[in-house]
């Protein structure tokens, strides 16, 4: 057997390596899946994108975001970050008054970062769907090592503040020394980068640690027929989300009669990962009831657009 080919860890590597790696080695996971039947819930959301076309038309992953941001203000302990002291057994927990998600998005080239999306709990589904369009158009005029590079600068100064000298300088030596080191531009082509308004492109402001992490793995293969069972809790969040692929599964369905049959049902699998220093499963509990109302009464995805209230009114008039 020998080696077909072999890739050197680029900057994008090097940090998401090193986040997942001080995830498992340092936070206590506990995971749940949750599994709705969204059947009407889905047929609401059809309803809700009727005269919708081009950058007006509300995404899957859009109402996903804002599913979660209606469960996180239920359960607002879930939207926290966590220090904590294993030698001296002392900790804090930050609730944060704003609900800030990181999400991993693709990049036209096919390379991923992960984008700050901030106070995603306040906007209703229009000004989260003009958010991610601004995003992925600047995600165009990105150079990923550019953007990475810089978060990586400040990961390592923040290290020497908190007196992690070692780690900072081992650091240092892996991007600047070496094959591994990191490639950034320079001369005319960092000067052409500069150049480019920083409201046209990402910044080190929009890659920043977020509050909560939610990766939307349905949204990179719909055809799906599995669930995401567990993933990494980035520090010091205290919670992560998996969304997978909506499918088709058998599910018990009660009639009007209050007879109960089996019927094909549209089922949505939710990972939910929290930390176990931070939380306990009742912490949860009220995460889930808060969607299971969503899913119950699914005409309420009406009231999460502007648009689609002053249809409604239009109507009622």
């Amino acid at each position: 057997m020998s080696i077909k080919s072999t890739e050197t860890f680029g900057i994008q590597r090097k940090i998401v390596a090193n986040m997942t790696s001080e995830s498992w080695e340092t936070i206590p996971h506990v995971v749940y899946v949750y599994e709705a039947d969204v059947t009407d819930f889905w047929e609401e959301y059809k309803r809700l994108n009727l005269g919708r076309h081009g950058e007006r038309k509300i995404t899957v992953n859009t109402l996903m975001l804002k599913l979660i941001c209606e469960g996180l203000k239920a359960a607002p302990a879930m939207n926290a970050h966590i220090e904590f002291n294993r030698k001296f057994v002392r900790g804090k927990i930050h609730t944060m008054d704003q609900i800030d998600i990181s999400m991993p998005m693709v990049l036209p080239n096919g390379e991923m970062m992960t984008i700050n999306l901030r106070d995603f709990g306040t906007k209703d589904l229009d000004e989260m769907t003009a958010y991610l369009a601004d995003i992925n158009a600047r995600l165009e005029n990105t150079n990923l090592q550019e953007a990475m590079l810089s978060v990586s600068i400040d990961n390592t100064i923040s290290g020497l503040k908190k007196g992690k000298v070692g780690q900072a300088l081992t650091r240092v030596l892996g991007s600047k020394v070496g094959k591994d080191r990191v490639r950034s531009l320079t001369g005319r082509a960092k000067k052409e980068y500069q150049a480019i308004p920083e409201t046209e492109r990402i910044t080190k402001r929009d890659i920043e640690q977020g509050t909560v992490t939610v990766s939307n793995i349905g949204s990179v293969y719909r055809g799906q027929k599995g669930a995401v069972a567990l993933l990494e809790i980035i520090p010091p969040q205290v919670c992560a989300f998996g969304i997978g692929a909506v499918q088709e599964k058998p599910g018990v369905v009660t009639k009007k009669t209050g007879k109960k049959e089996i019927a094909i049902r549209k089922i949505l699998p939710i990972c939910i990962a929290f930390d176990h220093r931070a939380l306990d499963f009742a912490d949860i509990v009220p995460f889930m009831k808060r969607l299971d109302e969503i899913f119950e009464e699914p005409a309420v995805v009406h009231e999460w657009s502007a648009q689609a209230m002053i249809a409604l009114q239009k109507i009622a008039v």
